[in-house]
């Protein structure tokens, strides 16, 4: 089973392009949830997970299987969760809803600090004991909660495959355990966490990950296996796709060349948030347009990548660019996951229009440029 991660990209056109090649949608919360709607994916290939669902989040997620338009699953984070969602459940008259339970699998993913979710300080997901809690919580096997299994999720970007390993085989295990007593329990959700890094940079692609499981699966007895196994790639789908044109305001020397782009924080934050690297290429050099990656591109010299907002950390790192003036264009890369999604109207900027590019090469609008009257 697969689950597009909408937080990745939230624009309904992106993910109506993921769901025609297969994929269902991982949401966590009624806002992302409706997008998924309105890009054409159904209930029952929509998940919902994540640790900050609202009791309005869980009320509709009862409501919706009452109707008869139940989510594939709901991941469940906390005994106290399970029960507001068994209460929920039982309120709005609904059949069992299908849960699975977020394992905090207590690893050292191979990544920055701020990504590494499995860890055991981290505020994601539950101990064995507290999952225990949470299925007695939900009603037990006959109750409102139907346990269908596990989700484990270690961290984004992993450099290696170790952690994602380790809690894959804790998570297959604690499966095969509960799956003794709950006839139901088949089901193992584990994740993403696949790297995009920038060209050059070593890192394991998703075969690897891949080639990891059938020994975790054999581990267990084959009738305690799970039946089902879902991932949860997000940014591995949709990183390479994206790209960021910005506009060059300023560029002056401050002790090497400093360049000043129209677009920074509010357009792509993951920068600014924890250090993370985009390449960025010329497009365009003292007005002239630059061949990118061919034999008439300008030489490029170091520069100083600095965007428009009124924040010290608004900054794109450091880049080789050829000689660049006010008006000349950019393009940073790999911007298609955690931009758009995590942008805002800081400082009073409209967000950018979203455009997609055909196979064709025609260009269709995904989601128009904010106006400054939307900002009211």
């Amino acid at each position: 089973m697969r689950q597009y991660s909408v937080k990745a990209n939230d624009v309904p056109a992106i993910i109506a392009e993921v769901a025609r090649r297969g994929f269902g949608a991982n949401v966590v919360s009624r806002g992302e949830w409706a997008l998924a709607r309105r890009a054409g994916v159904p209930d029952e290939r929509i998940t919902l997970e994540g640790v900050g669902k609202t009791p309005a989040d869980l009320v509709a997620a009862a409501r919706a299987a009452a109707d008869g338009h139940p989510l594939r699953w709901v991941a469940v984070e906390s005994p106290e969760e399970a029960r507001a969602l068994a209460d929920a459940a039982r309120r709005a008259g609904a059949p069992p809803l299908d849960v699975l339970y977020r394992l905090n699998p207590d690893v050292t993913p191979e990544t920055q600090p701020g990504l590494a979710v499995g860890a055991g300080g981290s505020k994601f997901g539950m101990t064995e004991t507290e999952i225990a809690d949470a299925i007695e919580a939900g009603g037990g096997p006959n109750g409102p909660l139907r346990s269908r299994g596990l989700q484990v999720h270690v961290g984004s970007q992993l450099g290696a495959v170790d952690a994602w390993r380790d809690g894959a085989r804790k998570a297959v295990a604690l499966t095969a355990l509960w799956r003794g007593s709950i006839e139901t329990f088949d089901t193992v959700d584990l994740g993403g966490g696949m790297p995009i890094r920038p060209v050059g940079e070593p890192a394991p692609d998703p075969a690897h990950f891949a080639r990891e499981l059938p020994a975790i699966l054999a581990s267990v007895p084959e009738e305690r296996r799970p039946s089902r196994v879902a991932i949860e790639p997000g940014r591995a789908l949709v990183a390479r796709a994206g790209w960021l044109v910005a506009r060059v305001l300023h560029v002056r020397e401050r002790g090497g060349r400093q360049v000043v782009l129209d677009a920074g924080m509010t357009e792509l934050i993951r920068p600014a948030l924890y250090g993370a690297r985009h390449p960025i290429v010329a497009l365009t050099s003292l007005g002239r347009a630059v061949d990118v990656g061919g034999t008439a591109s300008a030489p490029g010299t170091p520069a100083r990548v600095e965007g428009p907002v009124c924040e010290s950390t608004d900054s794109l790192g450091d880049h080789d660019l050829p000689p660049l003036r006010r008006g000349d264009l950019v393009a940073i890369a790999d911007a298609g996951a955690y931009a758009t999604s995590l942008g805002s109207t800081y400082n009073g900027r409209p967000r950018p229009p979203q455009v997609l590019l055909e196979t064709d090469g025609g260009l269709r609008l995904g989601r128009r440029r904010g106006t400054v009257a939307s900002l009211a």
